[in-house]
């Protein structure tokens, strides 16, 4: 298959390859065969991206051999972050929000990725298949209830986003899930983010911003149903988001993040979930994108 402006091949043969690499073909099968270098079967017949092969060549690519570290970038969740510990998979957690994940996950530093990024009429696909990814699957962990975290003291006067005008509001990092569905639904209700008074400095995690509002550093923030059961606080529900895991296909397979699966078709698991409130689980565990 050729590039219709410039007739390069977007596919190379396993002989392009090997002149290409100036080594015998049998050594481009086995290459393949390590899963060494950028390849796709089709009809039992190898082709190689030539993009891909130009970034593997120039030591820009993931070779779809390595092995990450078993590392979780990424959204906190505390659902899992609970079930990283609870069932002992190993799983280190870098948790700077979803964006920040994906850079990660994309440059081979994390063996998964915690995401929920708002799209038109879904969760995360979009975001994930815009990237040059390979060897990679996104797999569902649960749906959560998030809304307005409000301050017993102003409860009675906030029941919407508006309410929150000149108000002080204790908001995400850029790049988080929360601060993209923060600005879309800023815009949906026709303020401007300037329209808020923010407290000092940037909320990391989930509990980080249900905590600021807790300790009357701010009157409310955008955050989870769960949160607002941890912390005491009132809750105003605006929506239902989809919170996935982006894996590395080869690291899904190994002991640590199926320990992570294991656990999470316990009774124990969802007797927690049940516990932090907010959380469905209907859908966990089950794939819902592929790469090439």
């Amino acid at each position: 298959m050729k590039d219709s402006e410039n007739d390069d091949p977007r596919y190379l043969t396993t002989r392009e390859v090997a002149n290409l690499l100036r080594v015998k073909e049998r050594k481009v099968y086995d290459l393949a065969a390590a899963e060494e270098i950028p390849h796709r079967r089709i009809t039992g017949k190898l082709l190689f991206p030539a993009n891909e092969i130009e970034s593997w060549i120039e030591g820009n690519g993931q070779p779809a051999g390595r092995d990450r570290p078993n590392v979780l970038a990424g959204s906190h969740d505390p659902l899992l972050d609970w079930a990283i510990r609870a069932s002992g998979c190993g799983i280190a957690t870098l948790c700077n929000g979803s964006r920040d994940g994906l850079e990660k996950f994309t440059a081979g530093d994390a063996a998964l990725a915690g995401i929920h990024l708002p799209e038109e009429g879904d969760w995360n696909i979009a975001s994930v298949s815009a990237l040059p990814l390979t060897n990679a699957v996104l797999v569902a962990w649960a749906e959560r209830r998030r809304g307005l975290l409000v301050a017993q003291e102003s409860a009675a006067e906030i029941h919407s986003l508006a309410d929150l005008k000149g108000r002080r509001v204790a908001l995400r990092q850029p790049g988080a899930g929360t601060s993209v569905l923060f600005s879309q639904l800023v815009s949906e209700a026709g303020l401007a983010e300037d329209d808020f008074r923010c407290s000092d400095g940037p909320a990391h995690t989930e509990s980080d911003a249900a905590a600021a509002v807790a300790a009357g550093e701010a009157e409310a923030t955008l955050g989870l149903e769960a949160m607002a059961r941890q912390f005491k606080l009132a809750f105003v529900p605006l929506r239902q988001e989809k919170f996935d895991l982006l894996i590395d296909r080869k690291s899904y397979f190994k002991e640590p993040v199926q320990t992570l699966f294991a656990f999470a078709r316990t009774q124990h698991f969802r007797d927690k979930a049940a516990s932090l409130g907010g959380y469905a689980l209907d859908d966990t565990g089950t794939v819902r994108w592929l790469s090439a």
